[in-house]
């Protein structure tokens, strides 16, 4: 298994009519950024096909400009982190390439694809303070790496890291982070939401709208009135 069939296989799914469609998706950063015609649900079939592709390819394919190709690429690390008896070399090895070529990750869904089973799994018996310090990033994507990531352990029922990280972001200026921000409160509260309501009340004037409104979701009337939100219509 080569980047090159990978690549080939992506060009044989391209269509051109489908561009302006696949581009509304990409909302990060980057000149150099193209874009293919590949709707994502026929971007993550393939990569599945190429599930043990080796990361020095891997790697190739972030070097590439066209958005799909690197989606390819971290859909791939997705799927190969989510092995349960995966080496414990070849996970740090994976976890060490996404850090490394954070560079070519410079959209929203590239993290969001990767970040919670190649960076959090990862991370579960090990020191976290690495997403403290990707939190503080001037890089939007490596913020919202920091948050994305703490997925794994919410899973578990540990939300600590989540409130930690968010403390952190809360006066984040970059739209995508804050998103981040409220959804991922917003599920570590299914899990605690005395924890989720303690957060909101603290930083309920600095939190946009936005955030708060998606970290409220699941909250009843009472509970977001006495956060100073309006009542749902």
């Amino acid at each position: 298994m080569r980047a090159s069939d990978v690549i080939a296989a992506l060009e044989e799914v391209a269509d051109a009519s489908k561009i302006d469609y696949v581009t509304k998706f990409f909302r990060g950063d980057g000149p150099d950024t193209q874009i293919m015609g590949v709707p994502m649900p026929k971007v993550f079939p393939i990569a599945k096909a190429f599930t043990e592709l080796p990361l020095s390819e891997i790697d190739a394919l972030l070097d590439d400009p066209r958005y799909e190709v690197r989606m390819a690429a971290v859909s791939v690390m997705d799927f190969q982190a989510r092995k349960k008896r995966l080496p414990d070399d070849h996970r740090k090895a994976l976890f060490d390439l996404y850090l490394r070529r954070h560079d070519r990750l410079n959209n929203w869904d590239f993290v969001d694809r990767a970040a919670p089973y190649v960076i959090g799994e990862y991370l579960l018996d090990k020191d976290r303070s690495l997403l403290d310090r990707m939190a503080r990033s001037p890089n939007p994507h490596e913020r919202r790496t920091a948050i994305v990531s703490t997925f794994a352990f919410i899973r578990r029922g540990d939300v600590s890291d989540t409130f930690r990280v968010a403390g952190i972001l809360v006066g984040d200026n970059d739209t995508y982070v804050q998103k981040a921000l409220g959804s991922w409160t917003r599920d570590a509260g299914k899990k605690d939401q005395d924890a989720l309501m303690a957060f909101l009340d603290k930083h309920k004037d600095r939190l946009p709208k936005t955030t708060m409104t998606i970290a409220a979701k699941h909250l009843s009337e009472e509970q977001r009135v006495s956060l100073g939100m309006k009542p749902r219509r």
